[in-house]
Parts: structure tokens; C-alpha cells; sequence
């Protein structure tokens, strides 16, 4: 039996069949190797339910497998979406029936959380798209992928359920090209280079990622020098894989954290730039200097590529002018 989805009568049932190379993976790790379209709390969630089976018997997420197994899951249909429509300006990149692409402004969180239930990208969607209930899950519809709080740029959005299962298989099979914008503290020695370091939760503090984490995943960043400005540089970075803060932390391991950044970061550093303009400037963003300035990605239903990009917005700008004119920091 090929590892494809199968339409059942209640929500939708998928069944694989564990193939040799698989045999001894933990039940967790097998499906989250899956494309369909589930995040891996979803996937938990379901085995709590006894939603997920191996060989017709309810099945624990550590569950190992074997050669043979046959593993079952059922994804239930979407629950309506908690978060309100709220009347916020969203500046639309691109828009048709089935993707939406945003330029999220720095400062907006993407979906609701605690602490932020209302005025994220989701509530603005909601009021933009009125069809979007549900969508990928109760408090993120039509989210698939995110972007910091701090950080500004491209946001892809699904805007029917097929779309967001085809869109999530490309992020996850890191099919999704994507490009940032990052101005970071120092003179990189090298033109270029590729940071290879898995990521993990911080080993004390949970609210932070960390390439010193007992449970890592790969993760893998490539970035090349825009523009010096002597004790700041202005990097193009491309993220093969897209784990949470990937770009701040590899930076930050690199010794050249994002300007700005003040939890990966030194927030004192500005107080040391001579410059009082440049000095005043960066401490008036109030966020990490990194954009989301490209993207690229094959539309989940035409099969056309589609690339966008958006320009460093004005606080960014504003910042890189001064160190153009200043040369030194």
C-alpha cells in the first residue's frame, strides 16, 4: 500500500504502512516525517483521543514500530476558530482563491497566544478573509509558517484547507525558498558561509531556543555579506530548515547576533556606538533588524511558481541610511 491519505467518512483517515527502513522509529518521529498536513501537537492530540492506531490498537506516541506495522490516523474535521475578525490594515502582497501573501509589519504577532489574544495577522485575516474558520486549526487558520513578533516581511497564508495541507508539505520537505534581510553586530571575516547546528529548547530557559539543547533538530542557515559598515554588516540569510528563532540563534552563535535582538543579543551593545544619530536609531526600533524580504514556493493547487519579494521597511531603511553615510559605528 503506497503512504497516501485515503478519504473516510468521519474527518479524514490516513494509513501507512511502516516500510523496513522505519522499522524501530518511535510512533511520534514516524509521523511527523508524514506530509499531511498535521503539526506535531495535532498529531499528539489525536494519539490522546486514541485517534492514532498501529495495527488497529489505540497507539502511545513512544510506541515503537516495526517492519509491517500498519499505522492509522484519523484527522478530525477542523473546530471553528475562536479568534474574532478584527478591522486591521493588512497590506497584501498577492491574493487569490486558494494563498494569500502579507507583509506583516514588525511589532504584530501572527496568531493568538498568551498574552496576545487579539490584534495578531490571524484576527486581521479573519476580517479580510470571511471564509477562513477553521482553517489549519482552531487559533491559527490558514498559518503556515510564522514570523516573530519583532520581525517584519513575507507571510505565506492558506486560504482553503488543501491548500494549507499542500502548503505544509512543502515547508516541511523544505521546499519553500526564503530569504532575510539581517543587519548584525561586527565585521564578518568571510564574504559568505553556512551555519550547520541543531536547535533545540534552551536547557534552563523554555521561553528561548538554543544550540546547546539536549533534544536538537537540524538546522541549517546560509548567509552572504550585503554591505559592511565596519562594526555592523547587513547579511542576506537563506534557512534551508525553519526552526523557531533559527536565524537570531545562529547568528547570535556566530558571535554576530541580529542588531537589536535582546534576547539573543547584548542589549547594552548600542550604548557603545559612537554615533548618537545611529545610536538613538537603533534603540528606537525596539526590535531585532531582520526582514522576511523573499519567498518562493509552487502554488498548492496550479502547480506555477510563484516569488515575491518586499522591501526593508522604513525603520530598517532609516538605520541602514545612517550607517551608509557614517561608514563606521
Amino acid at each position: 500500500m503506497k503512504n497516501e491519505p485515503a478519504d473516510s467518512h468521519e474527518g479524514r483517515h490516513y494509513q501507512f504502512i511502516v516500510d523496513s527502513h522505519d522499522a524501530g522509529l518511535r510512533l511520534d518521529i514516524y509521523l511527523a516525517r508524514k506530509d499531511f498536513g498535521l503539526s506535531r501537537s495535532q498529531i499528539k492530540k489525536a494519539a490522546d483521543d486514541g485517534l492514532v492506531r498501529v495495527n488497529g490498537v489505540p497507539a502511545k506516541m513512544g510506541h515503537r514500530l516495526r517492519s509491517g506495522d500498519v499505522v492509522e490516523i484519523e484527522r478530525r474535521e477542523p473546530q471553528a476558530c475562536s479568534a474574532l475578525p478584527e478591522d486591521i490594515p493588512v497590506n497584501i502582497v498577492y491574493e487569490d482563491r486558494h494563498v494569500l501573501v502579507v507583509d506583516k509589519p514588525a511589532g504584530m504577532v501572527v496568531h493568538p497566544a498568551a498574552g496576545h489574544w487579539g490584534s495578531t495577522m490571524v484576527n486581521a485575516i479573519l476580517h479580510h478573509c470571511k471564509d477562513l474558520s477553521g482553517i489549519g486549526g482552531e487559533l491559527r487558520p490558514g498559518i503556515v509558517h510564522r514570523l516573530d513578533k519583532g520581525t517584519s516581511g513575507l507571510l505565506v497564508i492558506a486560504k482553503s484547507d488543501e491548500a494549507h495541507l499542500r502548503l505544509s508539505g512543502q515547508f516541511k520537505r523544505h521546499e519553500v525558498k526564503k530569504t532575510y534581510r539581517a543587519l548584525v553586530w561586527g565585521n564578518l571575516k568571510e564574504d559568505e558561509g553556512t551555519i550547520d547546528l541543531p536547535m533545540g529548547r534552551h536547557p534552563k530557559d523554555r521561553k528561548k531556543m538554543s544550540t546547546r539543547s539536549r533534544r536538537s533538530k537540524e538546522a541549517l542557515t546560509r548567509w552572504k555579506v550585503s554591505k559592511r559598515f565596519g562594526a555592523a554588516t547587513l547579511l542576506d540569510v537563506d534557512i534551508v530548515t525553519g526552526r523557531t528563532h533559527q536565524i537570531r540563534v545562529h547568528l547570535a552563535a556566530l558571535g554576530h547576533p541580529v542588531v537589536g535582538d535582546s534576547v539573543y543579543g547584548n542589549p547594552g551593545r548600542a550604548d557603545a556606538v559612537r554615533d548618537p544619530l545611529i545610536r538613538s536609531k537603533i534603540k528606537a526600533m525596539k526590535r531585532q533588524a531582520l526582514h522576511a524580504a523573499r519567498i518562493g514556493f509552487v502554488h498548492p493547487l496550479t502547480g506555477e511558481a510563484l516569488s515575491f519579494s518586499s522591501p526593508v521597511p522604513s525603520d530598517m531603511a532609516e538605520l541602514l541610511e545612517l550607517l551608509k553615510r557614517h561608514a563606521k559605528v
